[in-house]
């Protein structure tokens, strides 16, 4: 039985299905994808992704992400490219519980007063209490000399980089890193993917070394692109992008405490390349409605998030990959695409369902 079928993840090496392109609804709508990181957070994009591959008339072109969203998005390519939706479905569900499995033998683990309060920020963990010290005197050079990454084992297993890498792979991937010497932001493209290039994505250097590829260091896609848009406007013929937010824009309290305050700046430096390039979205599509640009340099944005729900979360969450963390992150994120897909759907392909200039500028 094919791994598909049998709900595991597709065996690597698996040839991609031919083209689908004959079975897809006459009115069938295209759209780019764009994922953001944050760690087990990433598990709401996760159910976004679940809820979107239900939807026969509704296809993707290109998947441009960062971080815990670079893993959702080779997971997703893999698994559409051997089995179709309901494999990428499995392949999604297969890879977060691999995260899960692999996470029960780490210390960062909710304690019995964080599982009796439904409480997910693991701020009653002493291992958390610990790790957060530790990282912030020593560096993962330092409490991690041999480099031990147990994400590497997991990515391995999920997803077979050389189907990615394919000329009839159904969906181009992107996947953004930052070169640590230049600062800019590094595209990895379809013919470059690679598990290097994934880890390299989600490389947090307070946690872990710097991924070296072709003898440049990268860290996490994050600082420079979270996500990067352009790759998908210069790549892809649809100009419609859905992104999954997972970085809040706006907290309403102020930030007291130095966890508060570091997690606050972080989110603000995770989101400043994402709102420089809703600027020039936003300028061009002026221009193009001053009829100073042709229509066909027009670039629809649309946008599925939930604030409340990741604003209430710690950022001590984003280490937490509890099983029923995950599934509650999951089920958050189809109820949300369901919500968009109700509201926003019908007008793609025709105008922009998010206000980039109230929204980000």
């Amino acid at each position: 039985m094919n791994d598909v079928a049998s709900g595991e993840t597709p065996a690597k090496g698996a040839t991609p299905r031919a083209s689908k392109q004959a079975t897809r609804p006459a009115n069938v709508k295209t759209i780019n994808l764009a994922l953001q990181g944050g760690g087990a957070h990433g598990a709401f994009t996760w159910g976004v992704l679940d809820r979107l591959l239900e939807e026969e008339g509704l296809n993707f072109e290109g998947i441009c992400a960062t971080s815990a969203g670079a893993m959702n998005a080779s997971v997703l390519g893999y698994g559409l490219s051997v089995g179709g939706r309901e494999g990428a479905r499995k392949a999604l569900t297969n890879y977060w519980r691999r995260i899960s499995h692999a996470a029960q033998s780490s210390p960062l683990q909710p304690s019995p007063i964080d599982r009796m309060l439904k409480d997910h920020s693991l701020r009653w963990s002493p291992a958390f209490m610990f790790f957060d010290l530790m990282t912030r005197l020593m560096s993962p050079y330092e409490f991690n000399p041999m480099n031990v990454n147990p994400l590497r084992d997991v990515v391995q297993q999920s997803v077979d980089f050389e189907v990615l890498n394919k000329p009839d792979c159904p969906v181009k991937v992107f996947l953004s890193a930052t070169n640590v010497r230049t600062g800019k932001v590094k595209i990895f493209e379809p013919g470059q993917l690679s598990v290097d290039a994934a880890l390299a994505s989600a490389c947090l250097p307070f946690m872990f070394q710097a991924v070296e590829i072709d003898g440049e260091a990268y860290w996490d896609g994050g600082y420079m692109g979270n996500p990067a848009l352009y790759p998908l406007i210069y790549n892809c013929d649809s100009t419609d992008i859905l992104i999954v937010h997972i970085n809040p824009l706006v907290r309403k309290e102020i930030p007291k405490t130095a966890t508060e305050i570091l997690n606050r700046i972080n989110e603000i430096g995770f989101n400043s390349s994402l709102m420089r390039e809703m600027r020039a979205i936003s300028f061009v599509t002026r221009l193009i409605d001053q009829e100073q640009l042709d229509e066909s340099k027009r670039v629809r944005i649309h946008g599925i998030s939930d604030d409340e729900l990741m604003t209430g979360l710690g950022v001590a969450s984003k280490l937490n990959a509890d099983w029923e963390f995950l599934q509650y992150l999951r089920d958050m994120g189809r109820k949300r695409a369901s919500e968009w897909m109700v509201e926003h759907f019908p007008k793609v392909g025709t105008e922009s369902t998010v206000d980039i200039h109230a929204k980000f500028l």
